[in-house]
């Protein structure tokens, strides 16, 4: 398979606040559109290239960047490192679950079921404790990959369209959330039934969610502003309203330090939340219109896709020891 190679611009800026060490930003080719992003187990990243239908793969020691189709009509938006170390993909345009080998860069697609084309709008991916993968379509659908017999099964959502972003637990539970339905959901992992929670704030728009070390299910929520966290052993809720004029906040990820990583599209910035204080941290981009849909990373690293800006960035930050 023939890929591109190029080398990147970085931009080095650092920051003022005492928890981020420096923030840098990484160009990409023009039209990769990075929609989301995930760190491999060597420190590589992989996003998602929508609109050219790709998976990028960046050294960031070195600025290398591998560029691999993904095939007729892709259009990957979500991406995560699966437990065998390879980016996996939900790719709208095939209408697919695709996996791509670090080693070989070989390509390989799942479709969904014929009843199920030619479009479910997919969106986000998470493996349950049993090594299968499981995805949203905000068409109104979830399902669920067994990679290893390829037994793929597809249900309806609950209330129809909205079925967003999804998460794996410790314990290797998936949890859901619905943008236009506003709930979180848990599936039972062997017959898929979903069972819907309502958080506090109605029509909130629960947009991404992410569980902590502890299983609590943390949810970014676009309509309201918040960020809220579900508690399954104590059956709770709690709510903070992100800072700043009317917040619109998209992404959500929680660290190895269990510090709550947002995208803030209204203040054009990435927010961190220490749970333990309540306390907020503003790190804005260095350009306007970033527009970050997903975060990933790892213990002292958040890795970040501005689709707006093209590019990726990354913000090191001292980790808890």
């Amino acid at each position: 398979m023939r890929c591109l190679v190029l080398a990147l611009v970085v931009v080095a800026t650092a920051s003022s606040t005492s928890h981020a060490q420096q923030s840098k930003y990484f160009e990409l080719p023009k039209g990769d559109y990075p929609h989301d992003v995930a760190v491999g187990p060597n420190g590589e990243v992989w996003y998602a290239g929508q609109r050219l239908g790709i998976a990028g793969r960046l050294d960031p020691e070195t600025g290398k960047l591998d560029r691999i189709p993904l095939g007729k009509n892709s259009a990957p938006h979500g991406v995560i490192v699966g437990p065998d170390g390879a980016p996996w993909f939900t790719d709208g345009g095939q209408n697919a679950i695709v996996r791509v080998d670090p080693a070989t860069k070989e390509v390989k697609v799942w479709p969904l079921p014929p009843e199920r084309m030619p479009y479910t709008n997919l969106n986000t991916a998470a493996f349950d404790g049993k090594g299968r993968i499981w995805f949203t379509g905000q068409n109104g659908i979830y399902g669920r990959l067994d990679p290893k017999t390829g037994d793929m099964k597809v249900w309806d959502a609950p209330k129809g369209r909205g079925a967003y972003g999804i998460t794996g637990t410790p314990n290797g539970d998936i949890w859901f959330v619905s943008l236009a339905g506003s709930y979180l959901a848990n599936v039972d992992l062997e017959t898929g039934a979903a069972t819907v929670y309502e958080p506090p704030t109605k029509d909130q728009g629960a947009r991404r969610v992410w569980s902590d070390s502890k299983g609590r299910l943390w949810i970014s929520e676009w309509n309201s502003g918040n960020v809220s966290v579900y508690d399954p052993a104590a059956k709770t809720w709690k709510q903070w309203l992100l800072p700043g004029e009317k917040p619109r906040t998209y992404a959500v990820w929680v660290d190895p330090d269990d510090k709550v990583w947002l995208s803030d599209w209204a203040a054009n910035a990435i927010v961190r939340f220490d749970p333990a204080i309540a306390q907020f941290e503003s790190f804005p981009s260095d350009r306007p219109g970033a527009n970050v849909r997903q975060m990933l990373g790892r213990k002292g690293e958040t890795w970040i896709a501005e689709s707006g800006t093209n590019r990726l960035r990354v913000i090191r930050h001292a980790a808890t020891q």
